[in-house]
């Protein structure tokens, strides 16, 4: 069974800076995304399609097996599915950066007693400090969902002054119920694509 794709973070993810920053930002073009790595049992490799935007600042990510589900005849595997990401973020020197929202939208198809997860965690590579974002959902929540996970000054994970950095995205999607009952979580309605919006907040060092 083949699902048409954008992240997602899932089947597809949307990595974007054209949301709303907050306090001084470095001049427009300065900072750009090089190369997506991705893996997990929800993006095999050869899934993914990548799209940046003309000056590199945003990219989005196309998948087409990023879903999990439950039911009868159906592998207990396919539960949970995970998609790890690595995007390489260029900051010019003096900037800092850290993550500010992100944006989740799907589907979900669940029978009664049936619970559904999708949970992303955020760092920075070599860094300690880690954000846990998790959404849980049951069958009154069945259609379409929008999740925008939102990280405060306070709470938010930054990157280390004066350097590039790899921004490390750990996602997954989960299924749990009762025997026999069936469950569904996916990207989009439409074509089950899921689309991630990453925005970019910055400060001065």
């Amino acid at each position: 069974m083949k699902f048409a794709v954008v992240a997602s973070l899932l089947s597809a993810l949307t990595v974007a800076a054209d949301v709303p920053v907050s306090g001084d930002a470095p001049p427009p073009g300065s900072v750009t995304i090089g190369k997506v790595i991705y893996g997990g049992s929800g993006c095999p490799q050869g899934t993914v399609s990548q799209n940046f935007n003309s000056d590199n600042t945003a990219f989005t990510l196309l998948f087409d097996s990023y879903y999990a589900s439950i039911g009868q005849g159906v592998p207990i595997t396919e539960a949970r599915k995970n998609c790890q990401f690595n995007a390489e973020l260029k900051v010019p020197q003096g900037w800092q950066f850290s993550l500010l929202t992100i944006d989740y939208r799907g589907f979900l198809a669940l029978d009664s007693g049936v619970t559904a997860q999708q949970s992303s965690n955020y760092y920075f590579q070599g860094s300690i400090n880690q954000a846990r974002k998790t959404s849980t959902f049951t069958e009154v929540n069945n259609g379409d969902y929008t999740i925008r996970d939102t990280f405060g000054l306070v709470s938010t994970v930054w990157s280390d002054c004066n350097a590039s950095a790899n921004l490390n995205v750990n996602s997954q999607v989960r299924l749990s119920g009762p025997s026999g009952k069936n469950g569904l979580i996916t990207a989009d309605s439409t074509d089950f694509k899921v689309t991630h919006k990453y925005g970019i907040q910055w400060k001065k060092c």
